[in-house]
């Protein structure tokens, strides 16, 4: 497995999905992940899914600027950790963040989300 591979893969396919169909991220969750979004812990793909559908605007775009990521794990895993920028619909100025995944495999060869927390870094 290469790390590097399944971190930049996923962060494309994560961030284009947020920006186009955010009910789809549920599907990147299993009932043992967790989201803690600005402080907010919340657990399994129904509630991380409506958690994310429910953020109070409509249309956003995600500006990532680093992916950092490191094998994790005999059991295959990756962390990621991602800087960017994103800018909702409507507004002027951008919004920075960071987000944190940790990837875990899955027997038919792909990854879920085990961990996602999130932040937004205000200067």
């Amino acid at each position: 497995m290469d790390a590097e591979a399944v971190a930049k893969a996923f962060v494309a396919h994560y961030y284009q999905t947020f920006d186009t169909n955010r009910a789809g991220l549920a599907n990147l969750y299993q009932e043992n992940s967790m989201l803690t979004f600005e402080g907010e812990k919340i657990q399994g793909p129904q509630a991380i899914g409506a958690k994310l559908t429910g953020l109070p605007f409509q249309q956003c775009h995600h500006n990532v600027s680093t992916v950092d990521c490191q094998p994790s794990g005999p059991a295959g895993g990756v962390l990621v950790f991602v800087s960017g920028s994103l800018q909702l619909a409507g507004e002027q100025h951008q919004l920075k963040f960071s987000q944190m995944f940790h990837l875990m495999p899955t027997p038919q060869g792909s990854f879920y989300v085990l961990n996602d927390i999130f932040r937004l870094n205000y200067a």
